[in-house]
């Protein structure tokens, strides 16, 4: 599902250029192709990194803003594998390269190394073992599947072909509703907090809630009567980062910033979810601080790098990283101006490297799968 290229120019000289070497040279590449190109910056990119893009958001939102461009025919994308999977399906849709006469669009991503551990934790030979085990003690007609749209193109396309649906952060509790109303089961993947806190706002308790683990052998180490009893099946999969904040970072900033509110993500565990005075994807954290007037405290439970901005861009605001420990995006950190200038002008010079192409049918099920969600979502 991609293709590396050795392309015209190697990489190792551009480590040794300063930033400001690679953003001049970054910048003619802009120039020279103009509306044909997008780069596309993920909320937790670096600073540096999100300065030369043309849209920032967070992976679902760059896809489908990239996707309406009728300009566009490149999108760089500094962001990880998954996301640049999503833009290439989104972008690629049959019809619309009809229009295009038959041209693609072509999708890079800077550095192959920016995966997702979320995203890796659930493989298509792992999730398609579980279902078929499943099987065994249930009725798979009577589960929806639905991921995460933290995963891979491969997940997105089973979900498609076994009636299920995708979502996000900001719309799982729609995704639920819907696949309880067709079914009386769900499995949930890759994120179990995210699908542990949306189902409790539901309704659904914890006992009803078993976690797979995919190396845990029999049944990912359930019992036949915990699976006939679920409600929900989680897989056994969680944030780096957002694994990282804990009940105790939330008790510590109450107690010395009196006053101050604690802002989470929904990938964040169960007990930390579950105190804080708001949850939301990023798209709600981003909104919650700009909508606050001045002089609001908050400690935010996510990537360090948008708290960091946030906290940058609204002086007003008293704004603090609820965790003690430095927790970043390793993998989207791997994205810097290095591997952005190299990839830009090897595109610029027809010879695209790290070239993010889905085949045919996988492309097809996943967008099954994706516009459920859009329609979910209206």
């Amino acid at each position: 599902m991609s293709t590396v290229s050795l392309g015209t120019y190697d990489f190792a000289p551009y480590r040794s250029l300063s930033n400001a070497e690679l953003h001049e040279r970054i910048q003619k590449v802009r120039g020279q192709m103009g509306s044909k190109l997008l780069i596309l910056g993920h909320h937790y990119q670096q600073d540096e990194v999100i300065e030369l893009s043309d849209l920032r958001g967070d992976s679902y939102q760059l896809s489908k803003m990239a996707a309406e461009s009728s300009d566009c025919r490149y999108i760089v994308f500094c962001g990880v594998h998954f996301m640049a999977e999503t833009a290439d399906i989104l972008a690629n849709r049959p019809e619309v390269v009809a229009q295009r006469d038959g041209q693609r669009v072509t999708v890079v991503l800077p550095d192959m190394a920016a995966g997702c551990s979320m995203a890796d934790m659930a493989a298509i030979d792992q999730v398609e073992n579980a279902w078929e085990d499943l099987g065994e003690v249930i009725d798979t007609n009577d589960i929806t599947p639905v991921t995460y749209i933290n995963s891979a193109a491969s997940l997105k396309s089973f979900v498609g072909k076994h009636g299920g649906i995708v979502c996000t952060s900001s719309n799982a509790d729609k995704a639920l509703k819907w696949a309880f109303s067709r079914t009386s089961r769900v499995l949930f993947f890759p994120d179990q907090h995210l699908g542990r806190n949306t189902a409790l706002t539901m309704g659904v308790t914890e006992e009803q809630m078993p976690v797979w683990n995919p190396y845990a052998g029999d049944l990912g180490g359930n019992t036949e009567a915990q699976l006939v009893d679920s409600k929900v099946v989680l897989w056994q999969g969680h944030c780096s980062v957002h694994q990282m904040f804990k009940k105790e970072h939330v008790a510590a900033f109450r107690e010395n910033h009196p006053g101050i509110k604690i802002l989470v993500h929904p990938e964040c565990m169960r007990e930390v979810n579950e105190i804080a005075d708001v949850s939301g994807s990023t798209g709600k954290i981003i909104e919650t601080v700009r909508n606050s007037p001045a002089g609001t405290k908050w400690a935010i439970g996510t990537e360090l790098h948008l708290v960091n901005r946030l906290e940058k861009e609204h002086p007003e605001q008293e704004i603090h990283f609820l965790s003690p420990v430095v927790c970043m995006c390793a993998t989207m950190y791997r994205i810097d101006l290095a591997h952005l200038c190299w990839s830009l002008e090897n595109l610029a010079a027809g010879t695209p490297v790290n070239e993010i192409r889905v085949d045919d049918e996988t492309a097809k099920w996943s967008r099954v799968a994706l516009e459920r969600m859009l329609e979910v979502s209206k």
